[in-house]
């Protein structure tokens, strides 16, 4: 089975609709799915319901997909360098369901297992807690989290082989690896294929059975979120 698409466009080809779920790997604008996120912007699909940790920049990753408004939903942790989604939200024009960092990721990990859902203290006692189901193990409060389970995942890994077994780089694995298998179908876009048993076994962080189509992304400019630089001392 070939896995290798020629482009994000063809490898989209018969994924998309209006109204779908997506979830999308990648931290700020470290480990975005670059080419296929500029694919779904072009190929004009809308009423997307996003889970991402964020939502890029204004501009940028999937502010691209906001500032084209085909964005209704985002399910997302933070959102602090994003104007426009600043703007969409407090406008009423963008839903978002706000999500603790690590009770995101483990919810797209617990939809990628099969487990509906979960008891997780964090949240307790604050307004993440509203509408949800409370129960009490050992005298603590515990509220329960759905699992994530998306129509598509879209995920940016640094090497791949031919069959799909994918390594990430450094802190770019961070949402990439959960998210890959919370989905019905998931799309890498790699920096490099290689041939089938060129990678380490012990090295794979994901295994092929997860990814079934792939795109080749050149190394993308690397863009700086939030730019902090010190003083330079008096000489």
């Amino acid at each position: 089975m070939n896995k290798l698409y020629p482009d994000a466009a063809t490898a989209l080809e018969g994924l998309l609709f209006d109204g779908m779920q997506i979830c999308a790997g990648g931290f700020g604008l470290c480990g975005i799915a670059e080419g296929l996120i500029d694919a779904i912007r072009d190929s004009g699909v809308k009423d997307l319901v996003i889970a991402s940790n964020n939502a890029g920049i204004d501009g940028e990753g999937l502010g691209k997909l906001l500032r084209s408004r085909q964005v209704k939903k985002m399910i997302s942790s933070y959102v602090g360098e994003n104007k426009e989604f600043e703007r969409q939200y407090l406008s009423g024009e963008l839903e978002v369901e706000f999500c603790p960092q690590g009770t995101l990721a483990e919810r797209c990990r617990a939809g990628g297992a099969g487990i509906p859902g979960f008891y997780t203290k964090t949240g307790v006692g604050t307004q993440v807690a509203d509408g949800k189901e409370v129960k009490v193990f050992d005298g603590q409060e515990y509220i329960l989290e759905r699992g994530i389970f998306a129509d598509l995942a879209i995920i940016k890994g640094w090497k791949a082989d031919e069959t799909g077994n994918v390594i990430f780089r450094k802190t770019a694995r961070n949402f990439n690896q959960p998210m890959a298998t919370a989905a019905k179908i998931c799309i890498a876009e790699v920096e490099e294929v290689v041939p089938a048993g060129s990678l380490d076994p012990d090295s794979i962080h994901l295994p092929g059975i997860y990814v079934k189509r792939m795109i080749v992304g050149a190394s993308n400019d690397k863009k700086i979120e939030f730019r902090t630089v010190r003083q330079r001392e008096a000489a």
